[in-house]
């Protein structure tokens, strides 16, 4: 039975080569323009970009469609590095409210590092790119904190089967006052971190009907909506 001409070895080797080098030159063209998004700004122009990786444009363009293609290889490298934070959180033994500070203030630390790859991937237009990395950002905090929330909830003997839901609730919320907080900085991130904690552990008391053992009432003062006596005037 005739299955067609074979391709000799030795093309099948250049082949595989010629596929392992353009995926080696994509990814050193998606730190090329990560470089440049970091020197110039979000609004960087793609000739800027090509400029930065000492290609053309259409040679950029050889490894990239559009804009739009780039722009998610670069979200894409963001949420690694965002995880690369947020992962290590899940490794240490720590009280619940402890760990969900800690994700928060990575959380936020990885925006306040990187402000102008923020922007770039989330506030320049992108269709779906932009979309693509909220989401994958969204899901990657709230994965860490369903994990919070399942170990409280299971502790207890309480049902855990709302746990995700409310995880994705809360990262949205990380998420969007992350972002507001970048584009104003009207507090430190230390305060916000403080600010985002109280609002989650105080969420999760809620749910569990008590205060937990490991956080007496005393420990940290109410959370102030409005100044106190002391600051007004």
């Amino acid at each position: 039975m005739n299955e067609g001409p074979v391709k000799p070895k030795g093309s099948r080797g250049r082949s595989a080569r010629w596929a392992e080098h353009r995926v080696q030159r994509r990814e050193e063209l998606i730190e090329a323009a990560m470089d440049a998004i970091r020197e110039h700004g979000a609004g960087v122009s793609i000739a800027t970009i090509a400029a930065q990786a000492g290609v053309t444009k259409p040679v950029l363009y050889r490894h990239f469609t559009d804009r739009a293609d780039l722009q998610r290889a670069v979200s894409d490298k963001a949420a690694q590095l965002l995880l690369s934070k947020l992962l290590p959180q899940l490794g240490v033994e720590r009280a619940p409210t402890e760990r969900i500070r800690s994700i928060v203030e990575a959380f936020l630390a990885g925006a306040e590092e990187e402000p102008e790859l923020w922007r770039f991937v989330v506030h320049n237009p992108g269709g779906e790119a932009a979309s693509d990395v909220v989401a994958h950002n969204i899901s990657l905090v709230a994965g860490l904190l369903t994990a919070t929330l399942v170990d409280e909830l299971r502790a207890r003997n309480m049902d855990a089967g709302g746990a995700e839901a409310w995880a994705y609730g809360l990262a949205g919320m990380v998420y969007t006052a992350g972002d507001w907080w970048l584009q104003r900085r009207t507090m430190s991130r230390a305060a916000l971190t403080d600010y985002l904690t109280s609002l989650i552990w105080g969420g999760l008391v809620g749910v569990l009907g008590e205060r937990p053992a490991d956080k007496p009432e005393s420990d940290e003062p109410p959370l102030r909506l409005v100044a106190g006596e002391d600051q007004k005037g």
